[in-house]
Formats: C-alpha cells, sequence, structure tokens
C-alpha cells in the first residue's frame, strides 16, 4: 500500500523546481488557501505550491489527488493528529505539473511531502486503521529527518499570521544555487555549486547538489512520455536509456534506474561504459551513502569494472 522510502530523505528530488509553471509570473506564487476554517486541511496548485513545500520543513504534509467535483476523505483523519500533519488538497485535472510531479496516473491517490521530498503513500483512500498506520510511518519518517513542527488547529486567518521560524543563512555558493533554482535557472545553479566546489572541493552539500540540479536540467523541456517512449523504442540506445533513467530517479524509483543502467553497461562501448558509470555515480550522490540502493547498486558496479 504504501511506498515509504528509508529514513534518509537525502536522495529524494526537491518538487520545487519540478512543478513550476513555465509561464510563472517572477512574483512569489499566492499561498494556499483553507479549504474549511481550520488551518490543517488546505487546497493547493501548481501555482501555490511553493507555500506548501516551505510548510513541510516544519510539519508533514499529506497531499491527497482528487478529481474534480469530489470532496477530500482524508480531513477528519489529519485533523485527529492534532497539527502535526497538514492536508493539502490538489485537483489532479487543474495541477498538470503537480499530477506529473508526484507521478499520479489515477485519482484518489496520496503522497506527502517531507521538508520539500516527495513521499509516495497510496492509490485509492483504504480503511482508517490503515490510513492511520501509513501516518504513523509519515510520523516518524519525518521526526529522523528533524521535521517534528506541529500547526496550531485555528483558522486560516490564524496561521497566516505565525512567522516562520528562522532558518540559518546558506552559504554563499548555496543560496546562489538555491536562487537559481527557485526561478527555474538551472544552469546558473550548476555554475554556483561548481563554484562551490573550486572554493571547497570537499563539500559533499556541494557535489550532491550539482549532481542533482545537473538532473533536473537534462529534464526541463521534456515530457515522461516523450521520454518513456523513446527509451521504450530504443533500448540499446544510451542517450535514451540514461534520460529514461534520470526521470526514474526524479520519481524515487531509484532500483529501476540502477537496474536499468547496470544491465546496459556490458554491452555498451568503452565510451558509454564511462558514461554510465558517471551518471550512476552522480545517482549514488543525489541518493546519499546511506540508502541501501546505493551500496547493492555500487557491489553490482564493482563486479562489472573488475
Amino acid at each position: 500500500m504504501s511506498d515509504l522510502p528509508p529514513s534518509s530523505l537525502r536522495g529524494a528530488v526537491d518538487l520545487s523546481s519540478l512543478v513550476r509553471r513555465a509561464n510563472a509570473p517572477a512574483t512569489p506564487a499566492p499561498g494556499a488557501a483553507p479549504t474549511s476554517a481550520s488551518s490543517l486541511v488546505i487546497e493547493a496548485s501548481d501555482a501555490g505550491f511553493q507555500s506548501v513545500l516551505e510548510l513541510s520543513s516544519r510539519v508533514p504534509v499529506v497531499v491527497e489527488f482528487i478529481a474534480p467535483g469530489l470532496s477530500a476523505a482524508l480531513g477528519p483523519v489529519v485533523e485527529s493528529y492534532g497539527g502535526r500533519l497538514v492536508l493539502a488538497v490538489v485537483d489532479a485535472s487543474t495541477s498538470p505539473q503537480l499530477a506529473q510531479a508526484f507521478q499520479v496516473r489515477e485519482v484518489p491517490a496520496v503522497a506527502a511531502v517531507i521538508a520539500g521530498r516527495p513521499v509516495n503513500l497510496f492509490l485509492g483512500i483504504p480503511s482508517d486503521a490503515e490510513v492511520r498506520q501509513v501516518f504513523d510511518e509519515l510520523l516518524q519518517l519525518a521526526a529522523d529527518n528533524g521535521v517534528t513542527g506541529s500547526v496550531p488547529a485555528g483558522s486560516g486567518d490564524e496561521q497566516g499570521e505565525q512567522a516562520a521560524p528562522e532558518e540559518p543563512p546558506l552559504p554563499p555558493r548555496h543560496q546562489e544555487a538555491y536562487d537559481a533554482i527557485d526561478r527555474g535557472d538551472y544552469p546558473a545553479a550548476i555554475a554556483a555549486y561548481r563554484a562551490a566546489l573550486t572554493e571547497n572541493p570537499r563539500d559533499q552539500l556541494a557535489v550532491a547538489g550539482l549532481a542533482q540540479v545537473s538532473l533536473l536540467d537534462r529534464l526541463s523541456g521534456s515530457t515522461a512520455a516523450e521520454v518513456r517512449d523513446a527509451a521504450a523504442a530504443r533500448r540499446d540506445d544510451v542517450d535514451a536509456q540514461l534520460a529514461v533513467a534520470d526521470l526514474d530517479v526524479s520519481g524515487g524509483h531509484l532500483d529501476d534506474a540502477f537496474d536499468r543502467l547496470l544491465e546496459l553497461f556490458p554491452g555498451a562501448s568503452a565510451d558509454d561504459r564511462t558514461r554510465i558509470r558517471t551518471r550512476l555515480l552522480d545517482y549514488f550522490e543525489i541518493a546519499g551513502p546511506d540508502d541501501p540502493r546505493v551500496a547493492a547498486a555500487r557491489r553490482r558496479l564493482t563486479t562489472l569494472l573488475y
């Protein structure tokens, strides 16, 4: 039913750069609007999802995708957690970029966001007992990643009046990269991370950030359907397989990406083997060394190399 990842969220792709509209204005998007008197159930959309991402750094946000004309089903369960969870309701038909970012193929579908990272939960709406079991696991995952806040169950206006906690400033190059990502300028973010590594080659956060934003840059301008159709039609084409592996990683499907490239590796040319190995190393940085899927893929790659 659920697809909760290991306790570390380091490898999940930041949704902030996946859900931005191509024609979005330069000014900040409007905030999500409460759907009722409670601040724990809000409406969200492509244009206003940045506020949900920011909220997810303090409290886990459950995201329920619904069809037009339907009401969310999870509000009472979320509210029963007393502010430790927030529910964002999304009409999948009017927010296609969010639906694509979360890989929603049918509704109702339920996911979550913790510290700006997506977590798939379930399709359909199971029983209350099953929902609570998944939500309990979600809260534990959030706690493991330092997201332990809560939201007062007051009105939306009361919630909006509360100041967000002040966060420590990022290093200048990282802030430069973050600002570039926020405006959709991936090449500038890549340049900022490379500059950070020139200044400090041991900056592991810059290494991981460079790998992640490079993936986002490669995916920009293509649709998931185009990438998957090309990979299916050209199974021996390294470019097509690298592209669909990027898509798999962006959706959190690391095993699929690793399997695809490791199976392609033995029959590839020497130059293509180098490209595949380099891409796999990027994925290892994105996922982080503690992810067990990385350890398994490293062993397989080592076996193929030697």
